[in-house]
């Protein structure tokens, strides 16, 4: 009856056992044709199996050497999923071209390159295109200087939004005691600029005369 256990002769139970190994679906076609038990059904078989420790010895993974069952078939034709497969030529949207850029964390713009990267090897690697395009108009960074945004937009890598200043002078434009290069209004800019060059100067020509 539904819900209650079947129970086995001790030949039935030596005849699965010998056969634990088997597909269960063709296990529980051979023991009905066998015993003449139509009554039992293949998930009860299965339990049975189960309790057991009868296994097929079956993972579900593929091994070494074993073929998939679709080797050589193609594809039936769907329309809905045609429209979403690759094309030939098509690349992923992850596709990390030559040129293609991101937004690094701090908010500065970086380009792919056809560099080696140091730290991978493979033939392109990430720049600050600030850098990149600011060096390529105007050479080489000059040493103990870096590149300072002058609009105050690290995202615009215009070289001309981007001037080679001493690096002695960053402390002066981050306004300590005063109001701060960024922060500033777009028309106090240049004067925060020109007065921070003009202090630097001051301060290199004091140390030179000192020596």
């Amino acid at each position: 009856m539904k819900g209650r256990p079947h129970k086995y002769t001790a030949k039935e139970l030596a005849w699965i056992a010998a056969r634990g190994d088997w597909p269960r679906r063709a296990l529980h076609e051979a023991f009905v044709a066998k015993f003449d038990r139509h009554e039992v059904s293949c998930d009860s078989i299965k339990r049975l199996c189960l309790s057991r420790g009868w296994k097929t010895g079956r993972t579900g993974q593929f091994v070494p050497g074993q073929e998939s069952h679709n080797k050589g078939k193609k594809m039936p034709f769907n329309a809905n999923s045609a429209r979403t497969q690759f094309k030939k030529g098509n690349k992923p949207h992850t596709t990390k071209y030559l040129g293609h850029e991101r937004v690094a964390y701090d908010g500065y713009i970086e380009i792919s390159v056809a560099e080696t990267n140091p730290h991978t090897g493979f033939e392109r690697r990430y720049v600050a295109k600030h850098r990149h395009l600011w060096e390529k108009a105007n050479g080489p960074i000059p040493e103990n200087h870096v590149l300072k945004c002058l609009d105050g937009d690290k995202a615009n890598s215009d070289p001309s939004n981007w001037e080679a200043i001493p690096r002695a002078m960053l402390p002066r434009l981050a306004g300590s005691h005063t109001l701060g290069y960024d922060d500033a209004p777009d028309e106090l800019k240049p004067i925060i600029m020109a007065t921070a060059k003009l202090e630097h100067a001051a301060r290199e020509k004091r140390r030179g005369g000192k020596q």
